[in-house]
């Protein structure tokens, strides 16, 4: 018997998962650049991503991905600072058998230009799976 751990270099979370849409918004990005100074000493946090994962560690990093209805929208690189895996459990405390979630905290050290931002999330993302 064994167990499955997927290794990530790609964190991929949707807002619900805490994607910080009110800071990476595409629509203000593309009017003005964000800018890194602009997230520079916050710390994120993301939560309830299926599955058990381990994303590369500081200083290693991950892609920053915002994932919207599906789509992959590539921000930049990010610092994974903690993670947590954790049972899925049903309603009432029970777990639902082989089901884990994992959460952790990330800090962001790169954030694309919104031009090389398309080129990359056109080339980089999961075929079909392109924002753009």
């Amino acid at each position: 018997m064994g167990s499955f751990i997927e290794i990530n270099d790609t964190l991929q979370i949707t807002t619900e998962q805490g994607f910080p849409v009110e800071i990476l918004n595409l629509e203000k990005h593309l009017q003005k650049a964000i800018k890194l100074e602009d997230v520079k000493g916050q710390l994120f946090h993301f939560h309830k991503k299926d599955s058990a994962r381990i994303f590369h560690l500081d200083p290693v990093r991950v892609f920053l991905v915002h994932s919207i209805d599906g789509k992959w929208l590539i921000w930049g690189k990010a610092l994974i600072q903690s993670q947590t895996i954790v049972k899925q459990l049903e309603e009432n405390g029970e777990w639902i058998e082989g089901k884990w979630q994992t959460s952790g905290s990330y800090i962001i050290s790169d954030i694309y230009d919104p031009e090389y931002q398309k080129i990359f999330t056109q080339r980089e993302s999961v075929p079909g799976k392109s924002y753009f």
